[in-house]
């Protein structure tokens, strides 16, 4: 009689024991995390390594090792990380696609290019992977490839096109009639989100005005845009709009007589807006590379006052990252933000992505 009894707490205790290795493996992943979060990425590096004892084949705890070795530039074993992932599984593009990163950090753009390409054909539909193919294929003077990457990628993610235009990686590009053609649809979507002076232009896109103004030209030649002059003062100036027929295909605000309509915006709306200019102010500030206006603009998006708290619950990783960066500038200064200006814009085009698709829901609503 007693031995079924001595057999159910052995079974209970195998049951515990893999349950609490589950939790405690799932616990210290969540503090990694927790510490990435807080710029300790040296603490976090050893808390991943802790996972992987338990795990050592947790694609999760490698990917944010990983990270954090790239972001303490520990360049090879960052490499060895993402080689480790890959041997678990050779289609993973997110892998390939930040070893890839690696070798461009490396300026090895041959290889980086190799392993992006590896990622795209994991991934197809890989927005990011496309984009950095076209960047290596710039870098290595591959001009047509380099072209048709970057069209793939904007085909997928039509931001894109807004993050190449001043992307120094395409410098080797700019003069290409197919670049210029992406410029335009910069200056497309920048007057279907309600931009419609060259100087409103020039501010959100960060395109410089000759550049805008000549696209501007070719797509009223195209009759997409229109030009009316508007009475401000005692002086005319200059709005563009897409014609009727553009305006159909893609959406656009509805506009009175003097502009798009105004009215009293619910606080969602405005708030979403605050957020929008908030971004506008910090790419900037990056762009014009002032380092205090920089970090004091950072404080935008940490400071639970402000966005802090909707940056947490909305934009995690992104809070994580400009935390990171804020105390890298203040150590690093100018040349930490040389190194990683493109870096600190691509994630703050991302934010503005997704605000901007958030704000054209509120404003259907409403």
């Amino acid at each position: 009689m007693k031995k079924p009894f001595k057999k159910k707490p052995e079974e209970k205790k195998e049951e515990t024991s893999l349950t609490d290795a589950d939790y405690n493996r799932n616990k210290l992943f969540k503090k990694g995390v927790n510490l990435m979060a807080d710029e300790k990425l040296e603490d976090a590096v050893q808390v991943f390594e802790q996972v992987l004892r338990i795990d050592p084949d947790n694609v999760d705890a490698l990917l944010k090792l990983g990270y954090a070795r790239f972001h303490l530039d520990d360049h090879l074993d960052a490499l060895r990380v993402y080689d480790k992932i890959l041997d678990i599984d050779v289609t993973n593009a997110e892998a390939w696609n930040l070893k890839a990163l690696v070798h461009y950090e490396q300026k090895n753009y041959a290889k980086a290019l190799d392993s992006v390409e590896k990622s795209i054909e994991s991934e197809p539909t890989f927005g990011m992977a496309w984009y950095n193919k076209a960047c290596f294929l710039s870098l290595l003077n591959q001009i047509p490839e380099s072209l048709e990457a970057l069209k793939r990628a904007i085909e997928i993610d039509v931001k894109n096109a807004k993050r190449a235009v001043k992307d120094k990686d395409f410098v080797n590009v700019r003069v290409e009639e197919g670049f210029k053609r992406i410029v335009e649809i910069v200056v497309l979507e920048s007057i279907r989100q309600g931009y419609h002076t060259i100087g409103s232009m020039v501010w959100t896109t960060f395109l410089d005005k000759a550049d805008a103004l000549d696209a501007l030209s070719k797509l009223i030649e195209k009759g997409l845009v229109v030009k009316h002059q508007k009475q401000q003062g005692f002086s005319k100036i200059d709005t563009y709009d897409l014609t009727p027929e553009m305006a159909k295909k893609v959406g656009v605000e509805k506009r009175g007589l003097l502009g798009i309509t105004q009215k009293r915006l619910p606080s969602t709306i405005k708030n979403l807006k605050e957020i929008s200019q908030a971004i506008q102010t910090v790419k900037s500030s990056i762009e014009e590379e002032d380092i205090e206006k920089t970090i004091d603009n950072f404080d935008l998006f940490i400071d639970s006052t402000k966005f802090g708290q909707q940056m947490i619950d909305q934009f995690f990783e992104s809070h994580r990252e400009i935390r990171l960066w804020k105390i890298r500038l203040k150590d690093r200064g100018i040349d930490y933000l040389h190194e990683n200006k493109k870096k600190m814009l691509d994630v703050f085009d991302d934010i503005e992505a997704t605000v901007t698709q958030k704000l054209r829901n509120e404003v259907a609503q409403n």
